[in-house]
């Protein structure tokens, strides 16, 4: 199928010094958990990309030497030439599609303490290392500055010889020493390097000439710059320091990669922030350079991206999410398949993986990560194994992804639905504040479902074990959810909590439904993620007075990894929300709840009108645990295979739901495996 005209632009190669990019996707480097742990894994997911149709595919951030040892982190590695066969896998699997393969190389400096090299870290000036750890950074003498540009050209050199198109001078997310240079308050330098701009510029200007001069005969020398800090006067500022450092170096990269520092900044979750809001901070950019910009925002829709390019933001559309959530986002651009998109729904759930150093995942792309060791594609399913139809219980993350799945794969599927409305608690969290774009998570589905036709959705159908063993399907996957507990049973209590009879009693599905207390109320949230704060907020925006107990030492502690923790207990004491970490709901008498020290347990009282228990989550196992107690009834009725998904197996996250509900639909009736994947192996020599 031809190009829609409209989307024609999208699809012109562009020219990024001696190389040229296929078209203007480009998917910016971005980690991913696999690193130089898992460089099978790395170069399979790259490759599946750049097999979906992104011209230019880019690494991680990737160390040059041990005096910038990421460890714990599994990011890239190209210390010395023994590192050079790992990331060489990942321009393979790039070079196959015709796709540039692109790499990050970079000093981080003073943002991590060397934990596996145990060598003291380098930075302008001596400072403490960003990380909360004991350790502090040694200023760098003229001596050590000549070994960093070394060791950078050295590294451009491997990059070269390991087949890269594209090598990148890395200046940005507060995360390399050619950004630190730049700033105040971490250069305090009086030598050529420190004090005014031009000197601090200096180191950054050098080791993109050292670039350019060793690689530049063959590679694309790219320069990834954050403009903006949105730090204030206590940072790089877009309409001052950061404009002039473009304007001082605008000829000489091949390519500016530009964002916004730090990370957390740069990948903000849709809870905070819009697709495109990047724009007001970059869009100078290009009236400074005539050399080609790409940018990031998490861009899905196709009219944006045609926008960004014919208002000359941008040259290239930068994107790290959206190619998580759908690889080949291009190629259905190119065949006019816009409605097949899995659009990024900016949770983060990606970000969490390297921050936890296991592969990548992704709410809405349940392969993310899985096409080496599970041999997973994103648009393609193993083929069905008989001709036995499957029974699928409940519509939510779990059993939309299994229904989908499973006809995509020729089954023929009866979907059952108990209500009238699709998705389950994709439908219900996405009305929560903030959460609006998760519901794209059941939109996708819902659309595939319809378009497809081996799926019968069937809604208003709330089925009794009986029901499902006479309708004499072959397989039944139970989907049916779990309901949030109302005892505060949880992480904290593992028994109930005495007293909750004294006040009305609520929980995230009361809430969620529309059933919400009055005056003040005391939130309970023993949950650790998300469900907690935005609970509050609507409370808050309904007119109520929250005070929000919370065993932890901060609010949502576990959003640390989604980068969103400081956001979410900022914005709720910009609401007005009460915090009082470290404390346990402990009991309710008729006069007041009792809070508990979570150290100490010295109790104090809050006066409160009603509770809310955010603690944990039940399965809907009813209808599993009936069919289960009758196996000469299943046997009778045919079922081959009964088996229970998402959230009804094990609550937990909607990307686990989604993952769980993919990985059934994959397994259905295919061999069992004592292991199910491959493992990135270690060989011991001698």
């Amino acid at each position: 199928m031809p190009t829609d005209p409209r989307y024609s632009i999208l699809f012109e190669p562009v020219r990024i010094g001696p190389v040229t990019a296929p078209n203007r996707f480009f998917q910016v480097p971005h980690c991913n958990g696999m690193g130089h742990l898992r460089p099978n894994m790395l170069a399979a997911m790259r490759g599946i990309k750049a097999e979906g149709g992104w011209g230019s595919v880019c690494t991680e951030v990737t160390d040059i030497h041990p005096t910038s040892d990421q460890s714990p982190y599994a990011e890239g590695k190209l210390w010395d030439d023994g590192d050079i066969p790992a990331v060489e896998a990942m321009t393979r699997a790039v070079h196959a599609h015709g796709a540039l393969a692109g790499i990050e190389l970079a000093h981080l400096g003073l943002a991590f303490g060397n934990q596996d090299s145990r060598m003291a870290p380098l930075a302008p000036s001596h400072r403490s290392i960003v990380l909360d750890e004991p350790i502090q950074a040694r200023a760098m003498s003229l001596s050590d500055i000549r070994d960093l540009r070394k060791w950078h050209r050295d590294a451009a050199l491997r990059a070269k010889r390991a087949g890269f198109d594209i090598i990148y001078c890395y200046a940005a997310h507060n995360l390399s020493i050619l950004q630190q240079f730049l700033l105040p308050r971490y250069n305090s330098r009086s030598d050529q390097y420190g004090g005014s701009l031009t000197n601090r510029v200096r180191l950054l200007r050098e080791v993109l000439e050292d670039t350019k001069e060793a690689v530049g005969d063959r590679c694309a020398v790219a320069l990834r710059f954050a403009v903006d800090e949105l730090m204030g006067a206590d940072g790089l500022r877009c309409e001052e320091e950061g404009r002039e450092v473009v304007e001082m170096l605008a000829e000489i990269p091949d390519l500016w990669d530009v964002n916004i520092s730090g990370w957390p900044n740069d990948s903000g979750t849709s809870r905070f922030t819009q697709e495109g809001f990047q724009e007001p901070y970059i869009a100078f950019v290009k009236r400074v350079t005539s050399k080609p910009v790409v940018g990031v925002g998490r861009y899905t829709s196709p009219d944006t991206m045609v926008r960004l390019i014919k208002s000359g933001m941008m040259d290239l559309v930068g994107a790290a999410r959206p190619s998580i959530a759908d690889p080949f986002l291009p190629n259905k651009i190119r065949e006019d398949r816009l409605d097949d998109i899995r659009e990024c729904i900016g949770c983060n759930i990606c970000v969490s993986a390297d921050y936890n150093i296991v592969p990548l995942r992704c709410t809405q792309n349940p392969t993310m990560g899985e096409e080496w060791r599970r041999g997973w594609h994103p648009e393609r399913m193993n083929p069905k194994r008989s001709d036995d139809s499957v029974l699928v219980v409940g519509a939510g993350p779990a059993g939309l992804e299994a229904a989908r799945a499973l006809g995509e794969r020729g089954y023929n599927v009866a979907l059952a639905e108990a209500g009238e409305t699709l998705g389950g608690r994709v439908m219900l969290e996405g009305a929560l504040p903030g959460l609006a774009e998760w519901r794209r998570v059941a939109d996708y589905r819902i659309l595939q479902l319809q378009k497809s036709t081996r799926v019968d959705v069937y809604r208003d159908s709330r089925l009794s074990a009986e029901d499902v063993l006479g309708f004499g399907f072959a397989h039944v996957l139970l989907a049916t959810g779990s309901t949030w507990r109302d005892d505060g049973v949880g992480r904290t209590h593992h028994r109930a909590i005495p007293g909750l009879e004294h006040r009305p009693l609520f929980t995230p599905d009361d809430l969620m439904a529309g059933r919400l207390p009055r005056g003040e109320v005391l939130i309970f949230d023993d949950e650790s993620f998300y469900m907690g704060g935005v609970l509050a907020e609507l409370l808050v925006k309904n007119g109520c007075q929250v005070t929000l107990v919370t065993p932890f030492p901060v609010v949502s502690p576990w959003a640390d990894n989604t980068m969103e923790q400081g956001r979410i207990q900022g914005h709720l004491l910009e609401l007005g929300v009460k915090i009082l970490a470290n404390q346990r709901l402990s009991a309710l008498d008729a006069e007041s709840a009792v809070l508990a020290c979570s150290f100490t347990d010295r109790e104090s009282r809050l006066h409160t009108d009603a509770v809310v228990l955010v603690t944990e989550r039940s399965p809907n196992e009813e209808l599993l645990l009936q069919l289960q107690a009758n196996p000469a009834a299943l046997h009778d009725a045919g079922i081959k295979t009964l088996r229970p998904i998402g959230d009804c197996f094990a609550p937990g996250i909607i990307a686990s739901a989604v993952y769980h509900g993919h990985q059934a639909a994959r397994e259905l009736e295919e061999p069992e495996d004592a292991i199910g994947f491959r493992r990135e192996r270690i060989i011991v020599i001698g």
